[in-house]
């Protein structure tokens, strides 16, 4: 680590500065080739030798995450160390930070990758959350029930993503139903009340070392089998409702004592009131939209977030729908990549086998309205075409007992 390249006066890493990146998926892939444009160079950590960030990295280290001689090395080599996950120990990071700046921290991540600790916090910030329970054994879950009423989710404390590690509890009947082992060895659980949303959006904020903030717009967010397949922005919501999102996620960043990014995932109500649901203390796939449609997208905030530079504008230039390309699409990605329009951005991870459900990679649509992007995305034969229902959550703007000066 060399710490006379921080230049003294302004506290910013200069170019030449070495980043760490601790983790090696699509998120540190991203943030490596837009950090190219400042000049930093990059070594990740992964345990995987040939993942989405190695590809593009100065260098990578091969190892376990709390692998002592792997970390000790990462410190070595870098500058400042960035996490681009949150399903690593909390003792990882604070061991680094013993020899290395980290600026997002050990004591976000041990907030965030915990949902317990993640919903206590969120609520001694005076942010809205759904009722919660922490649950360890079938008598608490019976007791959480009680509390909350059905229907609810059941949902690991850690891990779990893309709809992995949760249930849904519609009757007494499903409680039966969950594995027999599943409050073995102390694994902690969170059960959370039914949310009868009406839309999903996001907001990813940034918050740099001297405490000021920039949100990219929401984004409207659909999901299929648990996985984001979609982003859109503007999200088709009144003003009011959009201005409070920035406000809560912008709250959010502030109380936690964020240095990075922080992506703020929300219900949407009837009533046009939020509830904030998860949050993610790294760049967002909902936030893959910005590369290609805002002034400054969340890989480069991200940057200049925990490298002390300004903040950029978040400001969006236009229209633009994200589409998630997963293992069951990468098939018809292929056919069809030689025929995509110019206005149509590929984002390709490099991953070496197309699992279904994996994220392969994602396009930006950019067009003069979220209703055109749509309707190419339909046309393209990559995925399936939107239901009904689905066009209600993306199309409309109205909710059932909302107007723009309800509230």
């Amino acid at each position: 680590m060399n710490m006379d390249r921080m230049n003294a006066s302004s506290g910013a890493w200069p170019p030449g500065s070495v980043i760490g990146v601790l983790g090696g998926g699509q998120l540190g892939r991203m943030v490596i080739l837009e950090g190219r444009k400042f000049g930093y160079r990059f070594v990740t950590l992964d345990p995987a030798e040939d993942c989405p960030g190695a590809q593009v990295a100065d260098e990578h280290i091969t190892g376990a995450y709390d692998d002592p001689i792997a970390g000790d090395l990462l410190a070595e080599k870098a500058d400042l160390i960035v996490y681009e996950f949150e399903n690593i120990s909390p003792d990882v990071v604070r061991r680094l930070e013993r020899q290395c700046p980290v600026p997002q921290g050990s004591v976000l991540l041990e907030t965030t990758r915990h949902r317990i600790r993640e919903k206590d916090a969120l609520v001694a910030a005076g942010i809205p959350v759904a009722p919660y329970r922490r649950v360890t054994d079938r008598a608490g879950l019976n007791q959480a029930v009680n509390d909350i009423g059905l229907p609810a989710i059941l949902k690991t404390a850690t891990g779990g993503y893309d709809g992995k590690g949760q249930w849904r509890l519609a009757s007494r009947e499903d409680l039966d139903r969950l594995p027999d082992d599943l409050f073995a060895e102390g694994r902690e659980f969170v059960l959370e009340g039914f949310v009868p949303f009406v839309k999903e959006l996001s907001v990813v904020v940034a918050r740099g070392i001297r405490g000021e903030t920039a949100a990219f717009p929401p984004a409207v967010n659909l999901h299929r089998n648990g996985i984001l397949h979609m982003s859109a922005v503007p999200a088709p919501l009144p003003e009011h409702v959009l201005r409070e999102a920035v406000r809560l996620s912008e709250e959010a960043a502030k109380k936690l004592n964020v240095i990075g990014l922080l992506a703020v995932e929300m219900f949407c109500l009837a009533d046009g009131s939020l509830l904030v649901n998860e949050l993610a203390p790294r760049p967002h796939n909902s936030g893959h939209y910005t590369f290609d449609a805002c002034e400054t997208s969340q890989f480069e905030q991200f940057l200049r977030a925990v490298t002390g530079l300004p903040l950029g504008s978040p400001r969006l230039n236009g229209a633009a729908v994200m589409v998630n390309v997963l293992g069951d699409h990468a098939e018809a990605f292929f056919r069809g990549f030689a025929n995509l329009p110019g206005r149509v951005k590929p984002h390709w991870y490099g991953k070496r086998e197309a699992k279904a459900g994996r994220k392969m990679g994602h396009v930006t649509v950019l067009a003069d309205s979220v209703e055109e992007a749509l309707a190419w995305v339909d046309d393209a034969g990559i995925w399936p075409v939107l239901t009904e229902a689905e066009k209600r959550v993306m199309y409309e703007k109205a909710l059932s007992t909302l107007t723009e000066t309800g509230r």
